[in-house]
């Protein structure tokens, strides 16, 4: 009895510790960037990024004998790669390497908890008012936190349309998920994601690119870093969490990154954070904190 109880502490325990561990590791990615950008095309760097995910959950799933999907799974599973990894990541580092200011790619990347919800709302999936709230208060706790970094400069018909792809990819692939393939082996499943993405990355790559990649430490430990922690890590709690959760409600723990990042680069590059970013952590964790709560129930019918 006790050890079931202590299993149910543990289990509950790591319920609660996911989220903060997806918004501290999933804010990292703006370091990675900053010491890659110099050293490696984005789309270079994002395929070599892909095929250590695949080697690495591939020798992970081989010595656990993991189940591997079947017949339409395989489909399913990559089509929500593309759009989670290759759409997302290949739009918003091709902005920012074609000029678009980080905290303007940004902005535009966190419309997605929005656009979920509303996407989400189109198909069926209601929430309540406190969770529309939430969700408005986070945009506008990221408006805070990246204000002053927002410009006009290197907003190109091009970057933002690279952006806008990566808004819309993630928001379709984490719907898509979320609908076809929710319940899936975290090994396999990501071998078959970034191997899609690879497959669709590699055309543009050729197009645009010449593969420079310049091996110097800070390239390497980006790479680790991304393999190992930002996709290893990261990726897989925010599957953990779309399993248990409506997809709005988890993605609006996207409206924290900004916030993180910014104490990031207060850290480690001594980048300044004014007040309207410290304003703008508070509103959007108050704007997650809504957003997250337990949507009421819908009163049943007298019998």
């Amino acid at each position: 009895m006790a050890t079931t109880s202590g299993t149910r502490d543990a289990a509950a325990l790591l319920v609660r510790v996911t989220p903060v561990l997806f918004v501290l590791i999933w804010a990292t990615g703006f370091v990675v960037a900053k010491y890659a950008a110099p050293h490696a095309e984005p789309l270079s760097f994002l395929l070599v990024r892909y095929a250590g995910v695949v080697v690495l959950m591939l020798v992970l799933a081989l010595v656990a004998g993991a189940r591997w999907p079947r017949g339409r799974a395989i489909g399913h599973l990559a089509v929500a790669g593309i759009g989670i990894q290759a759409g997302y990541l290949g739009g918003v580092w091709g902005a920012v390497a074609a000029g678009m200011p980080a905290g303007v790619a940004a902005l535009v990347v966190n419309l997605q908890p929005v656009l979920t919800a509303v996407v989400a709302g189109l198909t069926g999936v209601r929430l309540g008012r406190v969770q529309v709230v939430g969700l408005v208060l986070g945009f506008l706790g990221v408006v805070l936190v990246v204000s002053s970094k927002l410009t006009t400069v290197g907003i190109t018909a091009t970057t933002l349309g690279l952006a806008t792809t990566a808004l819309l990819a993630i928001t379709a692939g984490t719907l898509y998920q979320k609908r076809f393939c929710p319940e899936f082996d975290l090994r396999t499943g990501q071998v078959v994601q970034f191997f899609a993405s690879i497959l669709v990355t590699l055309p543009f790559a050729f197009a645009f690119e010449s593969f420079r990649l310049d091996w110097t430490p800070e390239l390497v430990g980006a790479l680790l870093w991304s393999v190992l922690v930002l996709t290893g890590g990261g990726v897989s709690l925010l599957f953990l969490m779309l399993r248990r959760g409506a997809a709005a409600q988890v993605t609006s723990y996207f409206y924290l990154v900004p916030g993180i990042t910014a104490l990031l680069a207060l850290v480690m590059f001594g980048e300044t954070l004014g007040w309207f970013a410290i304003a703008g952590m508070v509103v959007a964790v108050l704007g997650v904190a809504l957003a997250t709560r337990a949507a009421p129930a819908p009163p049943q019918a007298p019998s």
